[in-house]
């Protein structure tokens, strides 16, 4: 299986990203490629509307370490594992996300990489003008 790294620099201190990115009514702001709108939670776990249909979303518990990995159950029931975390970096922190190809074919996993990299974008453009 194929993975990709795509990390991102935000000019913000890690908890102030972090608070952002695991604000589940932010992720609409920045994540697109996950959320079209508004968050259902139930227990620990998100359900919301997505480009790829109607998703749930289970994020590890808050932590102080800066890790936001979770899972995506799709609408077919297959479930993907999203390694996500906000880390320090000398100019703030740096949020790194790992990509897996799975079943995707070559051009889905491009397509999924640049949407991802352009939800990392909105993130450090949303973070750093607050």
């Amino acid at each position: 299986m194929n993975s990709r790294h795509l990390s991102v620099v935000i000019h913000r201190s890690p908890d102030v990203v972090y608070a952002l990115a695991s604000d589940p009514s932010r992720l609409p702001d920045w994540a697109a490629g996950l959320a079209e709108g508004a968050a259902e939670i139930s227990d620990d776990t998100l359900v919301m509307d997505s480009p790829m249909g109607r998703v749930s979303v289970r994020f590890v518990p808050r932590n102080d370490l800066g890790v936001l990995d979770h899972e995506v159950t799709l609408p077919d029931g297959s479930v993907t594992y999203n390694p996500l975390r906000v880390v320090p970096h000398p100019e703030g922190a740096e949020v790194v996300f790992t990509i897996r190809q799975g079943e995707m074919d070559d051009d889905d996993f491009d397509r999924d990489y640049t949407m991802v990299a352009v939800d990392l974008d909105r993130l450090r453009l949303l973070t750093e003008s607050a």
